[in-house]
């Protein structure tokens, strides 16, 4: 079992730019992937961001060139940074961890909520 806990979250205004951390209880070093994802009222969860155990990346399209995932082992920590925010980018922010592919993860933070305001 992990636990995963988010922070970073809050109020931005449009243009602006947050870093949003979840802080794992135990190492994942071997976790395969860890990801972001985000769910709007009414509607559906979707990924925002995924690295695997190897670094590689990929991001939703809604938010590719404006949004960075990274990770740090050592320290049991994976970050989102995203910058340019949107109106459209207000979301509950999930991490997730222990995803063998996008859309399926073995652990769940219970979220941080972003609002960007136009």
């Amino acid at each position: 079992q992990v636990q995963l806990v988010e922070s970073g979250g809050g109020l931005v205004q449009a243009g602006g730019s947050l870093r949003l951390s979840c802080a794992a209880s135990r190492s994942i070093f071997r976790f395969n992937a860890m990801g972001w994802y985000r769910q709007a009222p009414g509607k559906q969860r979707e990924l925002v961001a995924r690295m695997d155990s190897g670094g590689s990346t990929n991001y939703a399209d809604s938010v590719k060139g404006r949004s960075t995932i990274s990770r740090d082992n050592t320290k049991n920590m994976v970050f989102l940074e995203m910058n340019s925010l949107k109106p459209e980018d207000t979301a509950v922010y999930y991490c997730a961890a222990d995803c063998p592919t996008a859309t399926l993860c073995g652990y769940w933070g219970r979220g941080t909520q972003v609002t960007v305001s136009s």
